[in-house]
């Protein structure tokens, strides 16, 4: 069945699992200049304060696989990494990414690129096929080992005996609609689960919870203007882009929060999705 029919797809293979290993390296270098982990505000669109991550998001194979669902002119709106260390209580709770993002349209798609292996052991993502054909309800519980800000979860029963494991090797990845239903366990494996998800837009999207928004211009052209074109990183945590990327994340917040009961993890900012 296609990506239409399911609202995903995986795996797709993005680097050999050496470079992932290279990668995960980076990031544990990054981390390091991030006091020894890139957690709250630093793990919002990180891919502006790391060139090497904005090599990343750029990252041909992942561009020609996202230009498959959205065309070819592309917009990265938002970046993070998910990281379950090893017998971390951190979960997912069913959601629909699309709840809350603001975003006008469905030409949104993640890619999430797996640099460890991603299995049920380690808590991989799980997906409901065929459920980005409509949003459904949400609430939000605000738990504290839950990865997403607010805690959101959806107030539909769940089958999870028809959810699919999104089951991938360093180096590959998977591309999920903006309204599937998705979630994941925690890691009971040896090893930590580490996947880094790059949001992706098609320019003719626009922000509704906002005057302005903005994201980077990764492929063809913006005839829309809807987004303030973003910079890219000239060092890693360069004065210039620390600056810049502080305005950008206390923009996405103002979005990402619009309408929340309580600031839930608004200060500490867990992931989007």
């Amino acid at each position: 069945m296609s990506y239409a029919q399911t609202g995903y797809r995986f795996p797709i293979r993005v680097a050999a699992e050496a470079e992932a290993a290279r990668l995960l390296g980076e990031l544990r270098r990054s981390e390091a200049l991030a006091d020894g982990r890139l957690s709250g505000r630093m793990n919002q669109n990180p891919h502006l304060l790391f060139p090497w991550m904005d090599a990343l998001v750029r990252h041909a194979a992942v561009l020609d696989a996202v230009e498959g669902v959205i065309g070819p002119d592309i917009l990265c709106w938002a970046s993070q990494f998910f990281i379950k260390g090893v017998g971390d209580a951190a979960f997912v709770s069913w959601h629909q990414d699309g709840n809350y993002w603001g975003l006008s349209s469905a030409d949104v798609v993640t890619a999430w690129i797996a640099l460890t292996p991603s299995t049920p052991l380690s808590g991989n993502m799980r997906v409901m096929p065929g459920t980005h054909l409509a949003p459904v309800p949400h609430a939000d519980t605000f738990a504290v080992d839950n990865l997403l800000s607010r805690g959101q979860e959806i107030t539909v029963e769940v089958d999870e005996a028809q959810a699919v494991d999104i089951t991938l090797a360093p180096g590959e990845m998977s591309l999920h609609h903006v309204l599937i239903v998705h979630g994941s366990a925690p890691n009971r494996a040896s090893w930590p689960r580490v996947g880094f998800a790059v949001r992706y837009v098609s320019p003719h999207v626009r922000q509704l919870n906002g005057d302005r928004d903005s994201a980077l211009l990764v492929r063809g052209e913006d005839s829309f203007g809807h987004f303030t074109h973003e910079t890219p990183p000239e060092a890693d945590m360069h004065p210039d882009a620390v600056a810049r990327h502080a305005a950008i994340v206390d923009a996405k917040l103002d979005v990402l929060y619009a309408g929340a009961a309580r600031a839930g993890k608004r200060h500490e900012t867990a992931g989007l999705a």
